[in-house]
Parts: C-alpha cells; structure tokens; sequence
C-alpha cells in the first residue's frame, strides 16, 4: 500500500513540477523573444510567476530581454521537486550538487520540447487554419520565429516552400541527443526530475 502511495504522490508532484517549471520557462521564452506581454496568456504567466519570482528579480535583475530571475525560479522549482518526490519515496534528501545539475537537465529538457511542439504546432495550424487569430497561436509564434530566424537566413523559402523548419527540428533532435548523453553520464534517475 505505501507503494502505491509513494506512485501517487510522485505522479502528482512530477506533473504539478512539470507545468509549473513550463510556465516559468515560458515566462522567460516571453521576454527573451519580446512577445506581446499584453497577450492573455502572456498575462496568465506574468501572474502565476509574479509572486515567487518577485524577491529574485531584486537579487537577479534583467539584463535587457534576458529574465535571469525566471531562470533561478524554474532552478529552485526544479530543486523543490526533486527533493520532495525523493522523501516521498523513502529516499534521503538528494546531494545540492546533483539535484542542480537534474534540475538544469530538466529546464533544457522542456525547453527543447517547447520549441518542438510548438513548432509542430505552428506547421499543422499553418495548413489547416492559416488565418487564425487565436492568442495561444499568436503568442506560439511570437515565441518560436525568434528562434526559427537563424534557420530561414540559412535555407530561405524555395518556390514557396519553407524548409527551415525540418532543420529546426534536426537541430533540436540533436540537442536532446546530446542533453540525455549528458543526464546518462550524471545518472539522472527516470521519474525524478520534472520537465525530463
């Protein structure tokens, strides 16, 4: 029974540490693309970041569209998580060092996820509903043509086809490759870590 418990709790900590760490690094894809903050969801994620990230931002400011308070916040969330869901399941509190170095895998982890979902989304919404004004999709590619930029100077549109994307998405298969290289080599255990 205290198994079935501790899968309990786990679960419920690992999602709740999974959509909050996406909504702070949201939060922070938000100003480092200098998306419209007047946008409803970007309001949703100023809101529910605001109250915890407040104290940061005095000891790490911004510096121009960098939000480095974001940043510890999703690191702190990340540690917050890890150590519960570790005492959860009868483990001792996980070494400073290691929880860090999970909690930074986690962060990159969901970040190159952000932009490969949202890149899908982006294409799919693109062929079947084009002209679509919907926030959530405004605010998507506010958010991810920053990123696609480098890529469409590269490979620009040929005969109206633009294939930056698929290298993108290379780009970031290749990254995560790497990133569970790393997560391998600090034995990052399954389960444990949100956002990974």
């Amino acid at each position: 029974m205290s198994t079935t418990f501790a899968q309990a709790g786990t679960f419920l900590i690992q999602s709740l540490g999974s959509f909050y760490l996406a909504v702070v690094m949201l939060r922070f894809l938000l100003q480092l693309a200098r998306a419209d903050f007047y946008n409803p969801i970007s309001q949703f994620l100023i809101k529910a970041t605001h109250l915890p990230s407040k104290p940061l931002r005095k000891v790490f400011p911004s510096y121009r569209n960098f939000d480095l308070a974001s940043l510890v916040l999703a690191l702190l969330s990340q540690l917050l998580a890890i150590e519960i869901t570790a005492l959860v399941n009868g483990f001792d509190m996980v070494n400073i060092l290691y929880a860090l170095s999970w909690g930074a895998i986690g962060m990159l982890s969901l970040m190159l996820n952000l932009y490969l979902y949202g890149l899908l989304i982006i294409i799919i919404v693109s062929w079947v509903a084009p002209q679509s004004q919907h926030p959530a999709l405004i605010l998507l590619n506010q958010l991810i043509r920053p990123a696609m930029e480098p890529f469409q100077k590269i490979i620009p549109p040929m005969g109206g086809i633009d294939l930056s994307p698929i290298f993108m998405f290379l780009v970031i298969n290749m990254l995560q490759i790497f990133l569970n290289g790393i997560a391998g080599s600090l034995h990052t255990p399954a389960g444990l870590v949100p956002g990974f």
